[in-house]
């Protein structure tokens, strides 16, 4: 309905269910990242990534909350992880990357070049590049 002031604006805030899903516990406004579930037959709360959708006997909880989750005495918290997290990187992938550093940081040495390569023991072997060696053709 137009006035000649402009659009009515209601008193009353509007019921209008937000796309945005926020954290279940009381004076919390933030927005939900995990979503709390209680298994009471194992005495266990999982917390896992926000559910797709709403469900009555869950709890949705802002990251401050999930991190400072507790449960009570007696009780196991299971924690799932996020798949769409980023995964840190483990000290094996950290190693293979300094050995590729390394790898790519030598001076090729070529057999061809003149000096002979200390390396290469085979007469075919031309070239070498890591674990990759290029050989000369046995027609030639």
């Amino acid at each position: 309905m137009e006035s000649r002031r402009g659009p009515l604006k209601s008193a009353v805030p509007s019921n209008i269910v937000s796309l945005v899903r926020r954290c279940s516990r009381t004076a919390c406004g933030r927005p939900a990242v995990a979503t709390l579930t209680y298994v009471y037959a194992d005495s266990t709360a999982v917390l896992g990534p926000l559910a797709t959708y709403a469900e009555p006997h869950c709890y949705d909880l802002c990251a401050e909350h999930s991190e400072r989750l507790t449960a009570p005495r007696g009780w196991e918290v299971v924690r799932l992880l996020d798949g769409s997290a980023p995964a840190r990187p483990s000290g094996d992938d950290l190693e293979a990357l300094a050995n590729a550093v390394r790898e790519a940081a030598r001076p090729q040495e070529r057999a061809a070049g003149g000096g002979g390569g200390a390396r290469s023991a085979d007469p075919m072997e031309v070239a070498r590049r890591g674990h990759l060696r290029v050989l000369r053709s046995p027609d030639n």
